[in-house]
């Protein structure tokens, strides 16, 4: 093909290989995709399919990766057509080069090939300078029908000037943009004891005892290692909510009930606005309130994810401040990432561009999976995993949560308002299971629903699982 010519495309999917004669000196190159709609942009970053996001959520593109064979290199991607969603007009097919220009490339082509058969839709041989980046070509919808044009536009800016153009946000150098931090409020000053006055009932300092006093009936709030440290503001907070846990508790038969309580935060690119509001900042704070209650050691592991899975340091109660500031905080597209880490750390942050910004909730899943068996411990363990969608790895997915089922953990997924949750969604009745040991909900938004609404509805299960699964032997 000649440059700016066009074709029909009749497969139902095809295969855009980018090729080059390989020599001494020659650099790599990466192939990627940008979906574009019909205003010629991308809606948001995850539209953009390269080696640090080589899948879009829809799963219709993917980047497949470099392969050498008999002197010549290629670098592809594949896109299933019949997937494509419907706001989707164009998909723009790029390449960027690593470490030199594309005028040092030799055979440089762009080849379109039926993904099912193999055989060659389109040949299109380039030519190039000083170009970093390429446009070699792209697909787009015509009167309902697919066709593929040979573009051949260069880019002296780079990956990131081309991707620029095509709306997505570029930061590579700056330091992670971490949303809005909860402010930690002044410390109070030291209350001023009193013999005759009784403890404030919000947030008491921890007292002594007298020697006949009766012990706290079940269930009732429990004051944990650290609650004492926290803001008067925050302290009394979680004082209020222990107490609505433990009623939810009481209400479905679970009075006094204690699990491992582990958090797993969603990090993926389409929740970057509820990070900035505060939204999954006050999620934290409620669950710890459920830690509190459930697991008296002060502590909750936690996890985020997009692309792929990050440990976070522990959540320590009397740390509940600093936690928030440090590590709730959304994930990061990276062209760069894979080249040098981020900047601007701080001791125990995660390098959110590792994690990237696509759902990948099997990943996840398997880790703490891994954690579980591999740090047993006395009571259940209670999973609080929040995510607003995007799900498509539901074979996956379903596979790690069938093999769980053996396993004393209990997965409470919550839905932040999205509507693709896939398997999740489908999950309380999928046979095959000796118990059911997945619940979940979804909230259109989290923030305005009450503390009492909240907790009823996240321990809805957990207790008649637990019921389930200690007479299955499971517990």
């Amino acid at each position: 093909m000649s440059k700016g010519a066009n074709l029909p495309v009749a497969a139902a999917a095809v295969r855009a290989e980018l090729s080059w004669r390989e020599a001494p000196g020659v650099p790599d190159a990466d192939a990627s995709a940008l979906l574009l709609t019909g205003a010629g942009r991308v809606r948001d970053d995850t539209d953009f399919v390269f080696y640090n996001q080589p899948e879009h959520a829809s799963g219709a593109v993917r980047h497949l990766g470099r392969q050498r064979g008999s002197g010549t290199a290629t670098d592809a991607v594949s896109v299933d057509l019949s997937r494509v969603e419907p706001g989707v007009e164009r998909i723009v097919l790029c390449a960027s080069a690593d470490g030199g220009a594309f005028g040092r490339f030799p055979g440089l082509a762009l080849r379109l090939l039926d993904a099912g058969t193999g055989a060659e839709l389109a040949r299109f041989e380039m030519t190039a300078t000083t170009e970093t980046a390429f446009v070699s070509g792209e697909l787009y919808r015509r009167s309902g029908q697919w066709k593929f044009r040979a573009v051949g536009q260069g880019y002296a800016s780079g990956l990131a000037g081309l991707a620029t153009d095509f709306g997505i946000t570029v930061d590579d150098d700056a330091p992670a943009a971490t949303p809005a931090p909860v402010p930690a409020p002044a410390p109070s000053p030291a209350p001023t004891p009193s013999p005759a006055a009784p403890p404030a009932p919000a947030a008491p300092p921890v007292p002594q005892a007298p020697p006949a006093a009766p012990s706290p009936p079940a269930g009732a709030p429990r004051l944990t290692k650290g609650e004492e440290r926290l803001p008067v503001d925050m302290r009394k907070r979680l004082s209020l909510r222990k107490e609505q846990v433990a009623v939810s508790l009481r209400k479905h038969g679970a009075a006094g009930a204690r699990a491992r309580v582990i958090l797993v935060l969603d990090a993926s690119g389409s929740m970057a606005g509820l990070y900035s509001k505060g939204v999954v900042a006050d999620v934290v704070e409620r669950m710890a309130a459920v830690a509190a209650q459930l697991d008296d050691d002060g502590e909750m592991q936690a996890w985020t994810f997009a692309s792929h899975p990050a440990r976070l340091p522990d959540l320590l109660l009397g740390e509940l401040p600093d936690w928030l500031r440090l590590h709730v905080r959304g994930g990061e597209m990276s062209l760069f990432g894979r080249r040098k880490p981020q900047k601007g750390l701080q001791p125990g942050q995660v390098d959110m561009r590792a994690v990237g910004i696509q759902n990948e909730e099997q990943k996840v899943i398997a880790e703490v999976r891994a954690y579980v068996r591999d740090h047993p411990a006395a009571d259940p363990t209670l999973v609080l995993f929040f995510s607003d969608g995007g799900v498509y790895r539901n074979a996956e997915i379903e596979q790690q949560l069938r093999e769980a089922v053996e396993e004393p953990v209990f997965w409470q997924f919550v839905g932040l308002g999205r509507s693709n949750y896939g398997v999740l969604e489908r999950f309380d009745t999928l046979p095959g299971r000796r118990v059911d040991n997945v619940g979940f909900f979804a909230v259109d938004d989290i923030a305005t629903v009450a503390d009492a609404e909240l907790y009823d509805r996240l321990l809805s299960e957990f207790p008649s699982w637990m019921t389930e699964a200690r007479r299955a032997g499971i517990l």
